[in-house]
């Protein structure tokens, strides 16, 4: 839900961006698009992050150019649309992969009766083998991903490099691109009905936040009883492939968005949040960094060495730092060291950076 939020946002920004049928800014759109492009894959390659999301997001920037003057109840539909229809595709991988591991299973009886295995079962098979392979590695696999990642830099980047490179050629455009481009297409229309901005009434928003909490988190409930049901079965665990997978993370993230803009209408305020929002790029570049040096073989070479409660000793610092350093670099500059670059690239000319005051 949380990506689902910053999709969101994304879509908006784009029309902030773009503006209603402003002329000249297709150009700036696609050469801004393009350095974020850059920056995902130097994020990915570089800094050795294995969850990079902005080459998706530059990839999706593009196609949202060709949205911008939709009405924002035609952009809404649209969303709606998108979403039932990614909910389909879910439905039918689910029960498709179900397919391919009971042709798999029938292929290892048959092998070990000693009978020959028809070449379209062995076929199916063989697409069941290479899907298990990706998402339930064997010990030897894993011991070789720790290794690898956690020995030098040079070793970590060539495992992150080849990783990367099947993300970019086959999860990207049927999971990733669809899952981020239909919630920014709402995004764009939350936007142009002025929900993002707060022109609603404060009790708009406190539905808002009522109804997507309790459809989103009652679907999300289902999915972990499901899974659990299933003795946390390979497939059925599999949320991100779940028939209710988009309906609950939508939810939740309007939820969220409901709940927050609730709380601002009503007098909240926090600087620092908004500081660390103002400097996004620079943050999620700064994370990558961090864990890099922490996490492979660039610097210490943690992987696998914690558990999962342990993570959250790192993470806890990382954010009491960037919420310290983005208001404090704020005070002190027009816009963080990443977002100086993208803005300075995008434009073709540097901005003033630092405060004059």
């Amino acid at each position: 839900s949380m990506r689902g939020i910053f999709s969101i946002l994304f879509g908006a920004g784009v029309i902030l961006f773009l503006g209603n049928g402003r002329e000249g800014r297709g150009w700036l759109h696609a050469k801004r698009t393009t350095w974020l492009l850059l920056f995902g894959l130097f994020n990915g390659y570089i800094l050795l992050w294995t969850g990079d999301i902005l080459v998706t997001y530059a990839l999706a920037g593009f196609a949202l150019y060709f949205f911008r003057n939709l009405q924002g109840r035609t952009l809404l539909r649209l969303a709606v649309g998108l979403t039932v229809l990614i909910t389909l595709y879910n439905t039918g991988s689910h029960f498709g992969l179900k397919y391919l591991r009971a042709n798999a299973e029938t292929a290892v009886a048959m092998q070990a009766a000693g009978e020959p295995v028809p070449q379209d079962v062995a076929n199916l098979a063989d697409q069941w083998i290479a899907f298990e392979s990706e998402f339930a590695p064997t010990a030897e696999a894993i011991d070789q991903e720790i290794s690898a990642r956690g020995e030098s830099y040079h070793s970590a980047f060539v495992w992150t490099a080849h990783h990367n490179t099947v993300i970019l050629t086959d999860s990207l455009w049927s999971f990733l691109l669809p899952d981020a481009l239909v919630m920014m297409i709402l995004g764009m229309a939350l936007f142009k009905l002025g929900v993002l901005q707060g022109q609603l009434a404060r009790e708009s928003y406190a539905k808002m936040a009522v109804v997507g909490f309790s459809l989103g988190f009652a679907i999300n409930g289902f999915e972990i009883w499901f899974a659990h049901q299933s003795q946390f079965d390979m497939i059925d665990a599999f949320l991100k492939l779940a028939p209710t997978y988009h309906l609950g993370r939508m939810a939740v993230a309007l939820g969220w968005i409901g709940l927050l803009l609730w709380l601002i209408k009503g007098g909240w305020q926090s600087a620092r949040l908004a500081a660390v929002g103002r400097m996004a790029l620079t943050n999620y570049l700064m994370q990558s960094l961090i864990c890099m040096l922490v996490f492979t073989g660039a610097g210490l070479g943690w992987v696998d060495q914690m558990s999962l409660w342990q993570v959250y000793v790192i993470v806890l610092p990382i954010w009491l730092l960037q919420l310290w350093l983005s208001p404090w670099w704020l005070a002190r500059f027009y816009y963080g060291p990443v977002e100086w670059l993208w803005r300075a690239m995008t434009y073709g000319a540097m901005p003033t950076l630092r405060r004059s005051d």
